[in-house]
């Protein structure tokens, strides 16, 4: 009978308006949660039965929900230093614990703070995973989630750091006389000929040990100089006579450095071997560039260094943490002096709008969502990473009212249907009397 199809129609609007209505209620609780994706809900027909010419049977609606995990909501500033938004597409990668084997989720709410034992968490209780850096500050993506770890920084204190980099700027006197003995490599550091130019550098091994590398120069001839690098004393390093590089130096008729004719050992990364058994990586040497003026120079007046800076050294006690544009994680210890330790990556899928919903305003891969893709911010259609900023929640207030109002009379004619039916119901009792 068709009243009946009507009665079912009617329960099942009081069952869509209802689910419609707790959408609603979600969206305008979370309207301040950092990150959070309003809940669209929809209505789909139920056909009890499309054929033509039979009589009709009410089929009623029901209510499909879905979040629009793909609309980007604004970034607003925070005076947090570890508090990160992202412009464009891509999640942060999370895992619900520090362990290798907790869950990995995936978040927006960039909300996050050290936890008592450093790690960065956010208010969802999701712990950020990034990318460790090595000593010269690369990473390595091979796109495999379990090569990336909980980002902490709190274990650098009291540690130390080797010298990765080593930069110095300076003028060697061109109105110099030029050396015409005999000169064989390692003399300089001997000190069987005197150099006409020297200047020491304090650098630190793996242990936090400190050495002195001395930077050699002697004029040979019109834009000609020998270079040497040596450890002092001579029995820091395994190298004979502590000889670390030597080679030739040109520059050009303006002064300029000519790097292209000079020897590439002069320029190239040393790895010294300290005999004291401590460890070192390669130190990269910025000595200037070929035909530019940013290291060594050579003009008329006295030989002397412009400027230099070697990092490494004892590591302090962690004061902060920061987080750059580009999800550079980096530690800020007592001295004011700074380490980056993490790269942040960002996830991406296909259809940002399967994820699965998870407690903590986190999401899950789905088979609707496809597989995930992690890659550097800003590369291969990931979006950028906002410091000092976190994404509001999506939620239009005013739009959530409006279909509160519309859910409610929804709600409320569906009811009046099974009174209506029932009603005729009783009409149809009342016959037999």
């Amino acid at each position: 009978m068709s009243l009946y199809s009507a009665l079912y129609a009617g329960v099942s609007g009081l069952s869509a308006q209802s689910t419609a209505m707790a959408s609603v209620a979600d969206n305008i609780t979370n309207i301040n949660t950092v990150g959070y994706k309003n809940a669209d809900t929809q209505f789909r027909t139920l056909v009890s039965d499309g054929r033509g010419g039979q009589a009709y049977a009410a089929g009623g609606v029901t209510a499909v929900t879905r979040s629009l995990v793909s609309k980007d909501g604004v970034l607003q500033a925070s005076s947090s230093a570890t508090d990160v938004g992202i412009a464009g597409a891509g999640f942060f990668v999370t895992r619900n614990g520090t362990g290798a084997s907790a869950d990995i989720s995936y978040t927006r709410a960039g909300s996050f703070t050290p936890d008592s034992q450093g790690y960065l968490k956010n208010s969802g209780g999701y712990y950020l995973q990034g990318w460790p850096l090595d000593a010269q500050g690369n990473y390595v993506n091979n796109g495999d989630l379990g090569a990336l770890v909980p980002v902490r920084v709190t274990q650098l204190t009291g540690t130390a750091a080797a010298t990765s980099k080593l930069q110095m700027r300076a003028n060697l006197d061109a109105t110099a006389t030029a050396f015409t003995g005999a000169y064989v490599a390692g003399d300089l550091a001997a000190g069987t000929t005197p150099a006409q130019f020297s200047r020491p550098l304090d650098i630190t091994d793996a242990q936090g040990g400190k050495h002195t590398v001395t930077l050699a120069f002697l004029k040979t001839g019109p834009n000609a100089w020998k270079g040497e690098i040596y450890a002092t004393p001579a029995t820091d390093v395994t190298a004979a006579g502590g000889l670390l590089a030597s080679g030739n130096i040109l520059f050009n008729a303006d002064g300029s450095l000519d790097r292209a004719g000079s020897s590439p050992a002069m320029f190239a990364a040393l790895t010294p071997g300290w005999t004291s058994g401590a460890g070192t990586g390669p130190i990269q040497l910025s000595l200037g560039t070929d035909g530019g003026l940013d290291g060594l120079t050579q003009f008329g007046g006295a030989s002397a260094v412009i400027s230099s800076s070697v990092d490494g050294g004892l590591l302090g006690s962690v004061a902060s943490t920061r987080i750059s544009d580009g999800g550079l994680v980096s530690a800020v210890f007592e001295d004011g002096t700074s380490r980056t330790v993490f790269q942040l990556p960002l996830a991406s899928f296909q259809n940002p709008d399967g994820l699965t919903r998870l407690p903590g305003n986190a999401y899950g891969v789905s088979d609707m969502s496809g597989s995930v893709a992690i890659n550097a911010p800003g590369s291969l259609g990931a979006g950028t990473i906002s410091a000092n900023t976190l994404e509001a929640s999506t939620v239009d207030l005013a739009q959530e009212f409006t279909n509160m109002i519309r859910f409610q009379r929804a709600y409320s004619a569906s009811s009046k249907i099974i009174t209506t039916v029932d009603e005729m119901l009783q009409e149809i009792g009342n016959l037999k009397r």
